[in-house]
């Protein structure tokens, strides 16, 4: 799903949509993006320390969305990240 989420932006960002959330923020500049990354980040923290599962399982989607967007909007691939940790993992 995280692949397919990927592609979905990025087709996005090579096709916009008048209105698309996704496109506000791809093109809001590195500031936009990063600062809803930050955000997600700090939701999903409060979430795992008091408002339970199904908020956390909520913000963690939230978090990977934006991430996902901050990278279509950097250029790096989800490949390029996957090939990272697979490096770390040797």
């Amino acid at each position: 799903m995280i692949q397919t989420l990927y592609e979905i932006i990025k087709d996005r960002q090579e096709h916009p949509k008048e209105g698309s959330y996704t496109n506000e923020l791809l093109n809001g500049g590195y500031e936009r993006a990063a600062q809803k990354v930050g955000e997600e980040a700090v939701e999903v923290i409060i979430a795992a320390g008091s408002q339970g599962e199904q908020r956390l399982i909520e913000e963690s989607a939230d978090l990977i969305y934006h991430w996902l967007v901050l990278l279509v909007q950097q250029g790096v691939s989800l490949q390029a990240v996957e090939e990272e940790l697979r490096k770390r993992h040797r």
